[in-house]
């Protein structure tokens, strides 16, 4: 039995002469063997990434992976769905997984079904928002979609914490989602990149700065940042605790190009004693 479960599509991610690993399932999962725990993934794709060995893979059988390109502009981030995997629904999830002690839904493009949420009630669950909170263009622009066009009761309902960036929401939507999302789940946490993250437990918002970093490649930070809080929760940490452990990892993700950034234990706990003077308040 894994003790922790990411459901979601690896991404082949273009980049100059060919494709990298992303998805929050890359990210998500490799953090959580990394720390020492035995991870699964959950996903749909046509191949079998070599550098999540070490974590169980359960794939649907696909002719194509999810490939997204990333553009980066002037400090923003502009994505293209250039393929999509089959979705990955309920009835997929083999019934053992349901006693995983954290699990992390994290869709990129509206892959994973919502009613998926209500097999991990009463477990540590989390939801990176993102990938419902996209809707793809014409050549596969992505944009932010308002959050009252999807199915957000089936997940909040059972979630433990939800996860979502400034880069997810139209900067309109901000508020008054973040309000409603406050009011139905423990804890919300808003990533902001540099700036930091906004985290709510139960009604109290406090803020986390960023760890400082050498910023190599801003991708995945903050699949990263969600698969540690859920972690460090499960452990034992508070939600400010866990926010802090989570931005320390987060901070070492960006260091190194793609999922080569994932850190292990000692590098988060080296960078949280390295800056003792950065805390939730």
């Amino acid at each position: 039995m894994p003790r922790f479960l990411v459901v979601g599509h690896l991404v082949q991610d273009v980049v100059p002469g060919g494709f990298r690993l992303g998805g929050t399932a890359a990210y998500a999962g490799l953090l959580a063997h990394r720390l020492g725990w035995e991870a699964c993934v959950l996903t749909a794709g046509a191949v079998d990434p070599p550098e999540l060995a070490g974590v169980r893979l359960l794939r649907l059988p696909s002719l194509t992976s999810t490939r997204i390109q990333n553009v980066y502009e002037g400090g923003r981030r502009r994505q293209f769905v250039l393929a999509r995997a089959p979705e990955l629904g309920p009835d997929l999830v083999p019934p053992e997984l349901g006693g995983c002690d954290a699990v992390l839904l994290g869709p990129v493009a509206g892959e994973v079904r919502p009613e998926t949420a209500a097999l991990f009630s009463g477990r540590l669950l989390g939801a990176c928002l993102q990938g419902w909170l996209r809707e793809v263009g014409p050549a596969g622009a992505v944009r932010p979609r308002s959050p009252s066009c999807w199915q957000a009761d089936a997940v909040l309902e059972h979630a433990q914490a939800v996860f979502v960036s400034d880069e997810d929401l139209a900067p309109e939507d901000v508020p008054a989602a973040l309000e409603r999302w406050s009011q139905a789940v423990p804890v919300v946490a808003f990533t902001r990149g540099e700036k930091g993250a906004e985290v709510c437990y139960r009604g109290e918002w406090r803020h986390i700065q960023s760890f400082p970093a050498r910023p190599v490649d801003p991708t995945g930070a903050g699949d990263v940042f969600a698969a540690a809080f859920l972690i460090a929760r499960h452990e034992g940490a508070d939600p400010w605790e866990a926010a802090r452990f989570a931005s320390a990892a987060a901070s070492l993700v960006v260091e190194k190009e793609g999922v080569e950034g994932v850190p292990q234990r000692w590098e988060v706990e080296e960078r949280l004693r390295a800056y003792p003077e950065i805390v939730c308040r």
